[in-house]
């Protein structure tokens, strides 16, 4: 009988007792032989450097539940929900999954597919809608949102649809869209997230917080004693050995004088040559980093109404790596497997499947030519300078993590 897999998106920045819970029972109610996560590189979806880079973020998936780790590529793996969506979908797609599982604020898959049915019904009128709205001066999120909740008035009280204006719910909603644009025969399942929320803080005497709090009580108490209760013991160890290395954790205030040289040496012509830069907001960050000299003073300046925290950080994320709207063109979708570790259940999967996937399997970059590809390596180095880290050039023959 054939392996069975079970895809999830993940970032594991760190991993953490949620995610621990979040692969084992996606592994459980799938009913799969194997997990397969398609993972964030050192770039995030809401424009941040990862906290350690993606090799020591894969180990830790490995030791806790994850067969396959395959990378995101940065093209998708920094853009907007809907591309980041369908860029790890088609990668899970590839892969062989015959299901993927997502964690979400609801809970219960139902009220995602009234909502991506309702949509669907809706049609033109739906994107004129956010459309209009945007036009008005909302941000993009939130217009989505205004233009979805004025089409559910259409449906009766009984019959809950999703509530898109929670985080997990909104990317979830994004991946089912996904799925069903590119023909996927992948069936979705959603668990409920538990104990904490998405920006929710570490509380003391939980188990469970997440991401954005842990890295958040780290930062605050500059150690890991901070946030021991929240991961399992094995991201403690890869943590540690991190910090023996003299390595610094990644975060904006750590890459920002990188970031100012960038923005300041390249002026405005070119910047608007960067993906995402749009309406003169260039102008805006040449002033404000000549001004100041930390990343808190310089976001307290350029935030908006109009450009949430998570745009403008994307803009900052493909000025640092100079990413441009031509490269964006040039990598429409997914065009490999980029394997970053396997466990022996997961190496049993790809020697039964690889043959039938859909995109080529990468387990060493020097042997594969892409644009997207040669993009993950250059983000990777230039992730690597900006936490001074001395192993530039590494990403290009390193191969795959085996935990056996």
């Amino acid at each position: 009988m054939a392996l069975k897999a079970t895809g999830i998106v993940v970032e594991y920045n760190p991993f953490h007792n949620g995610h621990l819970y979040h692969a084992t029972q996606a592994k459980k109610r799938t009913e799969a032989d194997v997990v397969i996560a398609v993972m964030s590189g050192n770039f995030l979806q809401r424009g941040e450097p990862a906290f350690i880079h993606k090799w020591a973020r894969a180990e830790m998936a490995l030791h806790n539940g994850v067969d396959l780790v395959f990378e995101l590529p940065y093209a998708f793996a920094t853009a907007n929900a809907p591309a980041f969506a369908e860029g790890a979908i088609r990668i899970l797609d590839a892969a062989g999954c015959s299901t993927f599982c997502f964690g979400s604020e609801d809970g219960d898959i139902a009220p995602f597919q009234r909502s991506l049915h309702l949509l669907q019904q809706a049609g033109g009128q739906y994107e004129q809608a956010v459309k209009e709205a945007v036009s008005r001066g909302l941000s993009y999120p939130k217009a989505l949102n205004q233009a979805y909740l004025a089409t559910a008035q259409t449906v009766p009280a009984e019959e809950q649809l999703a509530d898109l204006s929670k985080p997990n719910n909104i990317l979830g909603f994004h991946y089912m869209e996904a799925a069903q644009a590119i023909g996927s025969a992948m069936q979705a399942v959603t668990i409920p997230r538990i104990i904490a929320q998405y920006h929710d803080d570490a509380v003391p005497g939980n188990q469970i917080a997440s991401a954005t709090g842990i890295r958040k009580a780290f930062f605050q108490s500059d150690g890991l004693h901070a946030v021991n209760a929240f991961i399992p013991k094995t991201t403690r160890d890869v943590l540690l050995d991190w910090q023996a290395d003299e390595q610094q954790f990644g975060s904006w205030s750590t890459l920002y004088p990188y970031l100012r040289y960038t923005i300041l040496r390249e002026g405005p012509d070119q910047l608007k040559r960067i993906a995402d830069i749009t309406e003169g907001i260039e102008n805006l960050f040449i002033r404000a980093a000549t001004t100041h000299s930390t990343f808190e003073q310089f976001m307290g300046e350029v935030k908006s109404k109009r450009y949430t925290w998570t745009r403008i950080q994307r803009m900052l994320t493909h000025i640092f790596t100079g990413f441009t709207y031509s490269m964006r063109q040039m990598m429409p979708a997914p065009s490999y497997l980029r394997l970053l570790g396997m466990t022996a259940a997961g190496q049993g999967y790809l020697n039964e499947t690889k043959k039938r996937m859909k995109l080529p399997l990468i387990s060493k970059a020097a042997a594969f030519t892409d644009p997207s590809l040669q993009m993950d390596i250059h983000a990777s180095n230039m992730y690597a300078l900006g936490i001074g880290n001395n192993q530039l050039g590494s990403d290009y023959d390193r191969h795959p993590i085996i935990i056996r």
